[in-house]
């Protein structure tokens, strides 16, 4: 069942790793990348399709958060690129982000990360939303696919 679906969690945000496709790594590769960060990370709906990484969905007890990572490849991701560039070309990058900005322009593929919230019951209200858990998965899976990760609302790299 998708998060989407599931009426404990809500809907926060959509993060991306870009990657060049020959990167694609496969599953049992993205799963033991992840389970390297915490033995307590459940990962639920793993998919792959011919040996490769396809989605999977996470769910992250300690920091009341989840996410669903997938892939998608071709026309829309190139698309999405280009926009990128002319945005990014625009801006004054540190060196670090420029290195970052150069793997992005040859980018062809992508995770997509929906971050998710779980809702916590009124004896809980005020806990805010800890984003540890999804920055340690993106830039896993980024060293994984040698991908760049993006947070679309500031225009970060990661």
């Amino acid at each position: 069942m998708s998060l989407f679906e599931n009426n404990d969690y809500v809907y926060r945000d959509t993060f991306f790793i870009l990657f060049e496709i020959h990167n694609r790594p496969e599953g049992p590769i993205v799963k033991a990348a992840i389970e390297q960060i915490a033995e307590n990370y459940e990962l639920n709906h793993l998919r792959e399709v011919d040996g490769k990484f396809e989605s999977v969905t996470i769910i992250c007890p300690h920091d009341s958060s989840a996410m669903e990572i997938s892939y998608v490849g071709g026309e829309e991701v190139v698309e999405q690129v280009d926009v990128l560039r002319e945005e990014f070309l625009s801006m004054t990058l540190t060196t670090e982000e420029h290195e970052k900005f150069k793997s992005l322009s040859k980018s062809n593929a992508r995770f997509d990360i929906y971050h998710f919230e779980r809702q916590l019951g009124s004896e809980e209200d005020g806990e805010m939303l800890d984003p540890g858990g999804l920055l340690l998965i993106m830039e896993r899976i980024a060293n994984v696919c040698e991908g760049v990760g993006l947070d679309p609302q500031s225009n970060s790299l990661f």
